[in-house]
């Protein structure tokens, strides 16, 4: 059974996340689920080993006390301001004497766009493959048995700093936990939210956490952007601290309880809460207290605001602001934010919806639940790869598509050992 154990484990900022399942047949169950507060990790990257390794064992030790089962792999995700996606192209001359295009002639072909000129304190994560060309012939999704001459592939090439990944590698090894891959968080996400017509039409996905917000667009099925973004939850709580002069604890709460990200929704007569039960909770005196329901929702909705301009200035990058006709899929903590999914359609200009699990059918509830997307997805993504049911582009006999940083960094790092 150890061997069909398939662990995905997301390292934020604020919690560490690890969802268990199991390849049965053709079927992938999700056996458990558990979180756990992080620390150490600040921003998607590490700032200190001990406090990391430290959270990610109590984590997985949660996690086999719950499924009963030892976890020896997982697949991680990863994600971080660091991270950098470029477009490269590879050209290959068809080696075959009948011109039929075959797996070797692919993997050449990604290899060559592999070797573009990447600075030389980043590593490569991934080289995903958006379309092929075949002579004149452009768009094809998999020329493998076409005729032709020559043979061209774009691809995105997802890059992260070399020191942060090995960081945040060393961190997981020192819990004797091996590991299967490191993935970019917002690719494997998408595997539970998006079905394969969404990515088809053009579909945005957003993972608002703690302190990042990371997002991946596809289009015509396949991957066309990510990026991560140095902003998150954190800082609408630390807006609010400031903006209401109250300790950060108390402003956490008052965001959770009575936060709204659309001052619209909200009643300028009806504004006035009282906070003095959440105050003497977080021992700050009981004396009362009340403020601007309306004021606190002005407050988040500025800094909700600026999030999704950023996000469509990333848009913009590759020409898609207002131009996904499937829409925007909000994950992570913050989509948890009440009126978040209004202020996503106006400043994008997109339908706006909460993201949910679409791909699979789970019994544990809580792994519907946005914040634990990520770590699903991972598990799905695994479960592709180590099973007959995978995606084209995912193959790793197709040119080794997911990023081998992990296996060289996990050598590297086993090498240090006594």
């Amino acid at each position: 059974m150890r061997n069909e154990l398939i662990v995905g484990l997301d390292i934020g900022s604020t919690n560490i996340r690890l969802v268990a399942g199991q390849n049965k047949g053709d079927e992938l169950q999700i056996i458990g689920a558990v979180e756990s507060p992080s620390s150490g990790i600040n921003k998607g990257v590490i700032n200190s080993i001990e406090d990391a390794t430290s959270s990610i064992s109590k984590c997985l030790e949660k996690a086999e006390r719950l499924i009963g089962l030892p976890i020896v792999s997982a697949w991680v995700g990863i994600s971080g301001p660091y991270i950098k996606c470029e477009k490269s192209r590879g050209v290959v001359a068809i080696s075959r004497s009948d011109g039929e295009i075959g797996e070797d002639d692919v993997d050449r072909t990604i290899e060559a766009a592999r070797a573009l000129s990447v600075p030389p304190n980043y590593d490569i994560l991934h080289v995903i493959p958006i379309k092929y060309s075949v002579d004149s012939q452009t768009d094809i999704k998999d020329p493998i048995g076409m005729i032709g001459v020559r043979l061209e592939a774009e691809t995105i090439i997802i890059q992260g700093l070399t020191s942060q990944i090995k960081n945040f590698t060393k961190a997981v090894h020192r819990t004797e936990l091996n590991i299967d891959d490191i993935v970019l968080s917002p690719l494997v996400a998408a595997e539970a939210v998006l079905s394969s017509k969404q990515k088809e039409l053009g579909a945005l996905l957003i993972n608002i956490g703690s302190s990042t917000t990371s997002l991946a667009v596809f289009e015509e099925g396949e991957l066309l952007h990510t990026a991560v973004l140095p902003i998150g939850s954190e800082h609408i709580t630390a807006d609010i601290a400031i903006g209401l002069r109250s300790p950060i604890n108390l402003a956490e709460r008052i965001k959770i309880e009575f936060g709204n990200a659309d001052s619209r929704n909200i009643d300028k007569k009806e504004s006035d809460i009282d906070i003095s039960n959440l105050a003497a909770e977080e021992g700050l005196g009981d004396d009362k207290e009340t403020i601007s329901r309306k004021y606190v929702s002005e407050i988040i909705e500025a800094r909700v605001e600026e999030i999704m301009e950023k996000v469509d200035e990333e848009l913009k990058k590759v020409d898609r602001s207002g131009m996904l006709p499937a829409g925007v899929f909000l994950i992570g903590g913050g989509a948890k934010l009440p009126g978040i999914v209004e202020i996503a359609k106006k400043k994008l200009r997109l339908p706006a919806t909460i993201g949910t699990n679409r791909s699979l059918a789970v019994t544990i509830d809580k792994v519907n639940d946005p914040i634990f997307l990520t770590a699903l997805g991972l598990v799905i993504w695994g479960s592709q790869l180590t099973s007959s049911r995978r995606r084209p582009w995912v193959k790793l006999s197709r040119g080794k598509f997911l990023g081998n940083a992990g296996g060289m960094i996990g050598s590297w790092f086993k090498k240090l050992k006594p």
